[in-house]
């Protein structure tokens, strides 16, 4: 299987904190990964690195083989080929449903309005979101504008899509419909990294898991054996911890 992403020797600083420590891991393409640990594990930290939203202190990320961090590649570009999708929406409240999700694709991929409009319109109907393309954000729930911004990042038909905790901010009757659209996109063939506390979701969808704890991949594996025969001590904790509640 190709790698999409491979990160050698990650590291990031955060002033004298040490939030990354040493990170090495790849994603193939297909792959649904997912990564789980306590608040303030790194998890949302490693994600931010590999869109650029974060700039590493130290170590690579090779996209296709290619360090993308001494590459010539805008970070725009990049951005575009790895999708992402945050845990507060981060729509563009000024605009309709439908122009976020052309906005980029007309600006950073230099498509024509009616391209743009048609690919738009194509997922926000895989998303069920079709019917309110006029509307503003605030006029949808929380769950539907999460759809919106998956919508808004498959519009740009990424190689792969980032998701931090997308469930996160969301009421508990809306967490559904969200992780239902995820598995559907993970049933595609859809390479998805994603950051989650949806233990079930990590359990049922995912090919591997990565637990991390203080900074460093404690424990990567098949959810079969994360979830049911860890190695790691601290992983085991972790997860009586969840489970438990």
């Amino acid at each position: 299987m190709e790698n999409i992403i491979e990160i050698r020797h990650l590291q990031k600083y955060f002033g004298e904190n040490e939030v990354l420590k040493d990170i090495n891991f790849s994603v193939s393409k297909g792959e649904v990964v997912c990564i789980i640990g306590s608040s303030g594990s790194g998890k949302s930290t490693l994600l931010r690195c590999l869109n650029l939203l974060e700039l590493p202190t130290t170590g690579e990320i090779l996209y296709h083989g290619q360090n993308i961090l001494e590459h010539d590649m805008s970070n725009a570009v990049y951005r575009a080929k790895m999708g992402m999708v945050f845990q507060q929406f981060n729509l563009f409240s000024n605009l309709s449903v439908l122009e976020n999700c052309t906005v980029g694709q007309i600006k950073v991929l230099k498509r024509s309005a009616k391209e743009a409009k048609q690919t738009a319109m194509e997922y926000l109907e895989l998303v069920g979101m079709s019917g309110f393309i006029d509307a503003r954000p605030h006029q949808i729930s929380g769950g539907q504008k999460q759809r919106v911004a998956i919508a808004r990042a498959l519009s740009m038909e990424p190689e792969a899509l980032l998701f931090d905790e997308p469930t996160s901010a969301l009421d508990p009757e809306m967490v559904g419909e969200v992780l239902k659209v995820m598995k559907s996109l993970a049933g595609s063939g859809l390479t998805m990294l994603v950051v989650t506390h949806e233990m079930a979701f990590a359990r049922d969808v995912a090919h591997r898991v990565v637990f991390m704890d203080g900074g460093v991949i404690a424990e990567e594996d098949t959810p079969d054996v994360i979830f049911n025969n860890p190695k790691n001590e601290r992983t085991r904790i972790f997860l009586k911890r969840i489970l438990d509640n």
